[in-house]
């Protein structure tokens, strides 16, 4: 038997949601090391019981670092990697100046080869271990993304994005060809090593209803999918829907029409809801995928935060690189702080961190296996360092508790604050 490896420093968990009521940070709880044998948690606890549990593992002692599940990212476009920071446009604008451009060079499994294995390993330095990530319309499109991520040993969802008007020529699909191309990455990867598959609709203006229906039906034949899309990002965007499908009562409806509102759903942004949609998303228990960089540098809106989750709906944090601004998940939170600034409600570090990892592992249904350092689970986690600039240090010394010390390298933290990566117990940055 493999005899495994402990790393000891401030080993981070979570009992519980922080949004739960009380104290945030009572839901947290911080331990002093915790084992990996097999790629799975074998447990946190002192360095003795854990030297107890793994006697001939060794010991990599990072001091005061902290160490916690590795970030998962709710909603990303990898294709978007080699355009992000892309100047000055609002979201229609963008995708026709930047997005579908470079979309259309992913017909060619060279192209997407060498851009999923840099969006991976850029994405692996900042931390993130775990991403759900939106392909092109083109099926080598997400084979090039599968392939990349079960040679790292990752566990990632993706799917082939289906659109078939409001979009170039050649980036288009049709109805049956979605169905069909969708069906068929769904037997290729489904559930194949740490692989799954996320039926993957862009939004409504790209699809027609027809298109929406048979995707609709596919979801019905392979419900163990997840399904991801775009959901009233912009209030231009919402008022186009409203011109696209004028018998819609609104956005979301344009989906429930045609069976794609379930529990499996995973929503982008969903800024501007209206009171019906909130009522139906919750009652789903659907998911809503917070994107701050991308909701501030596109324009979109903010966020609320505190509202969708005082009404208990499901949600998780995401870059939505390339429309996001930076791959790092810290930026993330950063963002996603700033945004409940201005709406009155900030948020104390141990919500967004707990966003980061377990809430967005709970979004795509995988904290049973991922989000959290507890064991039995799949051993993907981080290493922080708390001190990674002088910046951030001296404001870390001055820190009276955890929470402290962590929120320099929330605000102000990249990829010099990741010391160590693993995924699936093996070591991937860091030395």
């Amino acid at each position: 038997m493999a005899t495994g490896f402990i790393l000891k420093g401030q080993v981070l968990s979570f009992t519980g949601s922080p949004f739960g009521g009380g104290q945030p940070e009572d839901a947290a709880r911080l331990q002093e090391a915790v084992a990996v044998q097999d790629g799975l948690i074998a447990g946190a606890g002192t360095l003795a019981e854990m030297q107890a549990r793994l006697p001939e593992a060794e010991v990599r002692d990072h001091g005061q670092s902290l160490i916690l599940a590795g970030f998962v990212d709710a909603h990303v476009h990898y294709p978007q990697t080699a355009i992000i920071a892309s100047w000055g446009k609002r979201l229609i604008d963008w995708l026709n100046s930047y997005t579908f451009p470079e979309e259309m060079r992913f017909s060619n499994r060279g192209y997407a080869d060498e851009i999923a294995g840099r969006y991976l390993d850029l994405t692996a330095a900042h931390g993130t271990t775990t991403v759900c990530s939106y392909c092109t319309i083109h099926p080598e499109s997400a084979d090039a993304f599968f392939a990349a991520a079960q040679a790292r040993g990752q566990r990632v969802a993706a799917g082939k994005t289906c659109m078939d008007r409001n979009a170039p020529e050649g980036l288009r699909d049709t109805a049956q060809s979605a169905y069909d191309d969708s069906e068929a990455l769904i037997e290729r990867w489904h559930r194949v090593d740490r692989l799954e598959y996320a039926i993957t609709p862009r939004f409504s203006p790209t699809s027609t209803p027809e298109q929406l229906e048979a995707i609709g039906a596919l979801w019905a034949k392979h419900p163990e999918c997840l399904m991801q899309t775009h959901l009233s990002e912009q209030t231009d965007e919402i008022a186009w829907v409203r011109e696209l499908f004028p018998q819609a009562r609104d956005y979301l409806d344009t989906y429930e029409e045609f069976g794609l509102l379930g529990a499996k759903g995973l929503y982008g942004h969903a800024i501007h809801l209206e009171e019906r949609e909130r009522h139906r998303l919750r009652e789903y228990g659907a998911a809503l995928i917070h994107c701050p960089t991308s909701n501030t540098f596109i324009g979109s809106g903010l966020f609320d935060m505190a509202g969708l989750m005082a009404e208990g709906q499901r949600i998780g944090l995401a870059t939505d690189t390339g429309g996001g601004s930076s791959f790092s998940m810290l930026r993330t939170m950063a963002a996603a702080y700033e945004i409940g600034q201005l709406r009155g409600t900030p948020l104390h570090a141990a919500q967004l961190l707990w966003l980061a990892t377990q809430g967005s592992a709970a979004a795509l249904r995988m904290d049973g296996k991922i989000g959290n350092i507890s064991e039995g689970k799949e051993a993907d986690l981080v290493v922080l360092d708390l001190a990674s600039t002088p910046a951030i240090a001296q404001r870390a010394e001055r820190a009276e508790d955890l929470w402290e010390a962590v929120f320099p390298t929330i605000m102000m933290g990249d990829d010099r604050a990741v010391a160590e990566v693993w995924i699936g117990g093996r070591r991937v940055t860091g030395g």
